[in-house]
């Protein structure tokens, strides 16, 4: 399985009304094909009254095993039902990678 579908199926557990997990890898100093660097947005109703420092703690226990090992970056964008509708299902974009050590 690959390290995004173990991340994806790992915060099906919130129940999620929304759910995308991009490896965003290409756009960094990597192999070809790696599976380093993730970008996730969560909208759930298990995020209602939670700060969003928890709902990163949240995530972060989850998906602790991935950090561990394979997973570098992890961009986490957990949103209530609320706050996804008020920015129109819209999420950051990412920044342009600056090339790590290469730069």
């Amino acid at each position: 399985m690959s390290i995004q579908a173990q991340i994806e199926d790992k915060l099906k557990t919130l129940s999620p009304t929304w759910l995308t997990v991009e490896n965003e890898s290409h756009r960094h100093n990597v192999p070809a094909n790696s599976e380093t660097h993730f970008k996730v947005t969560l909208v759930s109703e298990r995020f209602e009254g939670m700060m969003p420092v928890k709902r990163h703690q949240q995530l972060y226990a989850l998906l602790a095993d991935e950090l561990a090992g394979p997973v570098h970056a992890l961009a986490l964008h957990p949103y209530t039902p609320n706050e996804w509708q008020a920015r129109g299902g819209q999420r950051p974009d990412s920044p342009n990678c600056r090339g790590g050590s290469s730069a």
